[in-house]
């Protein structure tokens, strides 16, 4: 595929992807995700969201893995296509993005950053004070935030973000951090009476409190 900036007439088409994890912090859990400084013209040295351009024998979730693991060395738990963002003025050049948002479960953000090769110019935001992104990638992430925490008023999708096994709890813990608010815990497990993509497991974390039950998600969600 010819790419834009080279002086033909021809329609860039890249994949981006906005990865969203839970990460702790002094202040707590906060929901962020990761962005890469530009190292070329346009928008050098600006923050941006991973991605690179579509190869002509690519599929697009194939090139939205590829491209998210050659940017930042991250795979996520759970990936989905989200838009397509093409207005005329979005770049220097003509060109169109195929972006996805996905999901990375907060136990794996290290192990996968630690890995051998993986880029250094990669940092993590809060999605609430994120730095002025390069081309249209603020609107961009802005609207993955929308639609994620809108997802998660009518399904269990927040736990992708946990590790296969979590407490009822834990996952109430990672809605708040989605959402931005508290929600009451006896209104949320009301909410998971009679779901059936919730399923109990006969382990149990124990702590300083009465064992809770572990739970996962159901193998055909």
């Amino acid at each position: 595929m010819t790419s834009p900036g080279d002086g033909s007439d021809a329609i860039g088409v890249a994949v981006s992807t906005v990865i969203f994890s839970v990460r702790s912090g002094a202040d707590g859990d906060r929901l962020m995700l990761p962005l890469v400084r530009r190292t070329r013209d346009p928008f050098r040295d600006s923050w941006a969201l991973p991605g690179g351009w579509l190869d002509p024998a690519e599929d697009l979730d194939a090139a939205a893995s590829r491209t998210l693991a050659e940017t930042t060395a991250l795979k996520p738990s759970y990936l989905e296509q989200l838009y397509t963002f093409g207005d005329v003025g979005r770049s220097p050049s003509r060109a169109i993005s195929i972006v996805y948002w996905a999901l990375l479960r907060s136990d794996l953000v290290d192990a996968q950053r630690a890995a051998t090769g993986a880029p250094e110019n990669v940092e993590w935001f809060d999605v609430d004070a994120m730095p002025p992104l390069a081309f249209d990638h603020n609107r961009i992430a802005e609207y993955a935030l929308w639609r994620l925490r809108n997802k998660v008023g009518y399904s269990w999708i927040g736990a992708g973000l946990l590790p296969d096994e979590f407490t009822l709890t834990e996952l109430r813990e990672v809605y708040e951090t989605v959402l931005g608010r508290r929600l009451d815990p006896s209104n949320f497990r009301r909410l998971l009476e009679g779901s059936d993509e919730l399923v109990p497991t006969e382990s149990f974390r124990t702590g300083k409190h009465r064992p809770a039950r572990l739970f996962r998600v159901a193998s055909d969600r």
